[in-house]
């Protein structure tokens, strides 16, 4: 189907415009947010504050397939949290900013580390914090359940939710588009 995206032979999503297979072809790097995108936003805590999250394994599979295929991948988040630091380190994260209120300003920092140009740079993120970068980077997406300002701007909406699957779901995609007669991903 012309504008479809087809991974693994089902047809994931009709791109919002023709540019989105280029962009996705650029990649690089993706960025991902956490609560709201790798977590599905909930918080546990006991009276000694944070004590659960709940990720989902195949955005960490995600995370380490993209790794075989040259693309590395970075958290940017707001919290300081040790469950995401602990998380981030077995999963593989090439690189985790915690305690960032305008994650926008870190993308210079960004592509001065890894020697990237914005537009090889993904960025998938769900809420108000995260519009500036989504509007930064060279191709960005929000889970299904991301508010509708992201919504609006994105170059990609997931069909999966935050927590999810809606990471893996962006892996998915950049690495069809990248790798489109590649069968075996692991």
């Amino acid at each position: 189907t012309s504008g479809s995206i087809i991974y693994d032979g089902v047809e994931l999503r009709k791109m919002k415009n023709n540019e989105t297979k280029s962009k996705c072809n650029k990649i690089k790097l993706l960025i991902t947010d956490v609560d709201g995108v790798l977590t599905d936003g909930g918080r546990y805590y006991s009276e000694k504050g944070e004590i659960m999250k709940r990720f989902h394994t195949r955005d960490g599979m995600g995370i380490n397939i993209l790794l075989r295929n040259y693309i590395n991948s970075i958290i940017i988040t707001k919290e300081k949290s040790k469950i995401v630091k602990k998380w981030a380190k077995d999963m593989n994260v090439s690189k985790l900013y915690l305690g960032i209120k305008h994650k926008e300003k870190k993308l210079s920092d960004v592509c001065k580390d890894f020697s990237l140009k914005k537009d090889e740079i993904a960025f998938i993120g769900d809420d108000v914090n995260d519009l500036e970068l989504l509007n930064s980077v060279g191709f960005s997406a929000t889970p299904s359940d991301g508010i509708l300002n992201a919504k609006k701007i994105v170059d990609y909406v997931c069909i999966s939710k935050a927590g999810e699957g809606a990471f893996r779901e962006i892996c998915d995609l950049i690495l069809s588009i990248q790798f489109p007669n590649k069968t075996k991903w692991y």
